[in-house]
C-alpha cells in the first residue's frame, strides 16, 4: 500500500512542496526576476492542486475520502491504471473575468489535481464504487474475501 505521487509538470499540474507557505515570507518577491521558488506558479492553484484525500481500510474495504467542495461529479474521474493504481483526478475551471469587475481578494483555488494510489492485492478493482455527496468524494474499493481455514477439534485419547 503505497502512494504514488504525480510530479507532472505542465501549466496546469505541478508538485510544489512549498504550498503550504505561499502566505508567510518570500525572500524573492521584490527581485526583477520571475522564477522565484514561492512565486513560480500562480498562488490561486497551490491549493487545489494538492487535493488531501484519506484512505482508510475496514474489514470489508478500503475507502478514500477526498474533500473537493464547488465541483460537480462531471467535473471528477475516477480511475483504475495498470490493473492496481486507483487515480482521481479532476478540474476546478478559473471564475469568467469581467473587465468592469474590480477584485480585492482571491483565496478560492482552482486549477487541476491527480492523485494516484497503489491498490493493495486483496482490492477488487472491478467491484469499485464512487459517490459524491456535499462536496466530498468517497471512493470504496472492497476487499477480497480471506477464507479462514476450517479448524477441527481432534478428541486426545489416553
Amino acid at each position: 500500500m503505497s502512494i504514488i505521487p504525480s510530479f507532472r509538470r505542465n501549466s496546469n499540474s505541478f508538485f510544489d512542496p512549498f504550498s503550504g507557505f505561499t502566505d508567510l515570507w518570500d525572500p524573492f518577491k521584490d527581485f526583477p526576476f520571475p522564477s522565484s521558488s514561492l512565486s513560480t506558479f500562480p498562488r490561486e492553484n497551490s491549493v487545489f492542486v494538492n487535493t488531501r484525500i484519506d484512505w482508510k481500510e475496514t474489514p470489508e474495504a478500503h475507502v478514500f475520502k477526498a474533500d473537493i467542495p464547488g465541483l460537480k461529479k462531471e467535473d471528477v474521474k475516477v480511475e483504475i491504471e495498470d490493473d492496481r493504481v486507483l487515480q482521481i483526478s479532476g478540474e476546478r475551471k478559473i471564475e469568467k473575468e469581467d473587465k468592469n469587475d474590480t477584485w480585492h481578494r482571491v483565496e478560492r483555488s482552482s486549477g487541476k489535481f491527480s492523485r494516484r494510489f497503489r491498490l493493495p492485492e486483496n482490492a477488487k478493482v472491478d467491484e469499485i464504487k464512487a459517490a459524491m455527496e456535499n462536496g466530498v468524494l468517497s471512493v470504496t474499493v472492497p476487499k477480497v474475501d480471506v477464507k479462514k481455514p476450517d479448524v477441527k477439534s481432534i478428541e486426545i485419547s489416553g
